[in-house]
């Protein structure tokens, strides 16, 4: 699904400053003819000649250029929009962002509009064109993994844009987010130093879901073991692929004590499928979730989990692109907000 879904209120125009992105004039330039001719070359293709639109075409690719579809006129009024682009509507652990952002920026004035781009990056090039296309105030992405033509396109937009829930020293613009590796680096420590010993994986198969994977695996072979038990599932999972995924865990050969889910609707399965099985959590399997939802403390028993600050994402993305608008200096370009883990009954 590649809709963009407008979820606040509109507001009034106000003037857009230069944003520095590439112009009309800057692909005609490049591919020595006139801006007119450009434009005609992207809009009736077949009102010029075949050399022409060849060299048009190829100024585009190299310049990374996307035709603004607002009307010349408006072109110095700011769009009152800011888009926003998530994986899925369905995962729950990007809610909070969502608000945040939402009220945030009605707050100023402006407009949210949300895009679905999946969990393999397939769909988020041609969101990214359509999003680019409207000219937004901002745009904020959802991880920083982006394919190497979509990242080139963003920053020759010039419109300001946040990479959200991970971490790097190298964003497109502005990120906050924190390490996912660090999550499953203390999610080791945490079980170890509870005393379990045979743990296992259970895991999506999204890039950050990865990453947690990674670190928690790295620590547990400074701890000595060499291969955990791991099961992948595709994301975004569900409660029956935690029911599922610890049937072919405990299948294996290797004795489990301990499951680590990438996130909590696995866990809450994972819990399910062991009381089914009349096992014990956590005298006979200890359970630990990811994202702390709004039921992982209710379940029984309450789930051990991480507790991310959606929230927190949501309005330091909004202020990253209030002050970029207004002209404010933004500070660090990079904010890490961190984490916590949460102990309950399950581990």
């Amino acid at each position: 699904m590649n809709e963009l879904l407008a979820i606040a209120k509109p507001a009034v125009r106000a003037a857009r400053k230069g944003s520095g992105g590439i112009t009309l004039s800057d692909v005609a330039k490049l591919a020595g003819v006139s801006a007119i001719t450009v434009s005609r070359a992207l809009n009736t293709p077949e009102r010029v000649s075949t050399d022409t639109l060849q060299r048009v075409r190829d100024a585009v690719a190299r310049t990374g250029y996307v035709p603004n579809l607002l009307a010349g006129g408006l072109a110095s009024n700011r769009s009152r929009l800011v888009a926003a682009l998530i994986p899925t509507i369905a995962g729950s652990v990007f809610l909070e962002t969502i608000q945040a952002l939402t009220d945030s920026l009605a707050a100023a004035g402006l407009q949210l509009m949300l895009g679905q781009s999946g969990y393999t990056g397939a769909r988020e090039d041609a969101l990214i064109d359509t999003i680019i296309a409207r000219r937004p105030d901002g745009i904020v992405l959802t991880g920083i993994m982006h394919s190497a033509d979509g990242r080139r396109r963003l920053l020759a937009s010039g419109i300001p844009v946040v990479e959200t829930w991970d971490l790097t020293p190298t964003p497109i613009d502005m990120l906050v987010g924190f390490s996912h590796e660090k999550v499953g680096i203390q999610v080791a420590d945490f079980l170890h130093g509870r005393g379990y010993r045979k743990p296992a994986i259970l895991t999506a198969d999204d890039h950050r879901a990865g990453l947690r994977r990674a670190g928690f695996q790295a620590r547990w072979g400074e701890f000595g073991a060499d291969r955990l038990p791991t099961c992948v599932v595709e994301a975004p999972s569900t409660l029956g692929n935690g029911r599922a995924g610890l049937r072919e865990l405990l299948a294996g050969k290797a004795k489990v004590d301990a499951v680590f889910c990438s996130s909590d609707v696995l866990a809450q399965g994972v819990i399910a499928e062991a009381q089914a099985r009349g096992l014990r959590v956590p005298q006979d399997v200890a359970v630990m979730g990811f994202g702390n939802l709004n039921f992982s403390a209710d379940i029984h028993p309450a789930l051990s989990t991480v507790q991310v600050d959606g929230a927190a994402i949501g309005e330091q993305a909004a202020r990253f692109i209030l002050d970029r608008i207004e002209g404010r200096d933004t500070g660090e370009r990079v904010r890490d907000i961190g984490f916590s883990l949460v102990p309950r009954e399950s581990a």
